[in-house]
């Protein structure tokens, strides 16, 4: 009876099942979203709608199959709590991030490498003038040679479980000093030198923002909210989190992804470059930047939305092991500095 009145009160929120498949629904709709958009603007197939035959219908059915097998999956699960799945949800956030870490770390020091040859008149000699007329082109840098570092950055980041942003952002530091001391003490400057701090700086901001949400390092007016107890806080973080953060992220998905001229679809499907000359050829990525932000930040936002709702709900005896767990990694010393737990989290595979 009691346990009753507590959960009427608690609303939805209380619901573990309810909330872990709504946020394993979100997830599955939005990697099927994503497929049929691959399918269609990459693929060539005709696109998820009645009215594009039968293999339009079956890429339509995707998004309720995507549905059920979501619910079915969590139903499966049932031992499952919302603070597992949570973890589950945020390491595999981590992967998405360390892939596009070391995409862009290889794509920025091969692409500079390229251009470099190519401005002091050294590449035709290493490849031959054929080979260097395509480099030229963004329409083959793209394919034959990006394409294949993407793959190898998503290889590295199984092998690896740094996310690496203190790296990025070691790199940007040296690519700035760089372009200082080229400048004012060799009088040396070219354009792919700028470039390539630029794009490095927009992946750090952008692919770091989910690791900021894990760490609740996002400014937040709290005046009322410091002083609220754990429950009210978590009813707080999970109607924000469904309202204002998993709204905003659909929201750049399908503005960006919706038609072949969208602002992420077009620049990437044309391997776009805003220069011709010796800059980088990876301007189109930067488009492919905000996909990743809106991607990663979704996958966290329902991560956020479990954590969220298992601070309404009484915790489990499973739930108080992980959090005591969560306290003592505090304590744990990693590679000779103090580690926070989340970092950790993200960086295994699991508890």
């Amino acid at each position: 009876m009691v346990s009753t009145t507590v959960q009427n009160r608690n609303g939805l929120f209380s619901n573990p099942l309810f909330i872990r498949s709504l946020g394993w629904s979100n997830l599955w709709v939005m990697f099927a979203y994503l497929f049929n958009n691959f399918a269609t603007f990459w693929g060539g197939l005709p696109g998820a709608s009645l009215q594009n035959g039968l293999i339009g219908f079956l890429q339509l059915l995707l998004y309720p199959a995507a549905v059920v097998l979501a619910v079915v999956w969590t139903l499966r699960r049932r031992d499952a709590t919302l603070r597992q799945d949570s973890f589950k949800i945020s390491n595999m956030n981590a992967f998405v991030i360390r892939a596009a870490f070391w995409i862009v770390v290889l794509m920025g020091c091969v692409d500079s490498l390229i251009s470099f040859l190519r401005v002091e008149d050294m590449l035709s000699s290493l490849v031959g003038e054929a080979m260097d007329k395509n480099l030229g082109r963004s329409q083959f840098r793209g394919p034959y040679v990006h394409v294949p570092l993407m793959i190898m950055g998503i290889l590295l980041a199984t092998r690896t479980k740094t996310l690496g942003f203190h790296w990025l952002a070691l790199l940007i530091v040296v690519g700035e000093l760089m372009i200082v001391i080229f400048r004012f003490i060799f009088s040396y400057e070219q354009a792919f030198m700028s470039d390539l701090v630029r794009f490095w700086y927009g992946a750090l901001f952008l692919f770091a923002s989910a690791h900021t949400l894990l760490e609740e390092g996002h400014v937040r007016v709290d005046i009322v909210y410091a002083g609220l107890k754990e429950k009210s806080k978590g009813r707080i973080n999970a109607i924000g989190t469904i309202f204002l953060g998993i709204s905003l992220c659909w929201m750049i998905i399908l503005t960006g992804m919706a038609q072949k001229t969208s602002i992420i679809n077009s620049p990437l499907l044309n391997f776009e470059t805003t220069q011709s000359g010796f800059g980088l050829y990876v301007k189109y990525m930067m488009a492919g930047f905000l996909g990743i932000f809106a991607i990663s930040m979704m996958i966290q936002f329902v991560s956020y939305l479990m954590a969220a709702a298992a601070g309404v709900e009484k915790l489990s005896h499973l739930d108080e092991i992980m959090c005591k767990i969560h306290g003592v990694i505090k304590e744990v010393i990693i590679g000779g500095k103090m580690e926070k737990p989340a970092q950790i989290l993200m960086q295994t595979k699991g508890i």
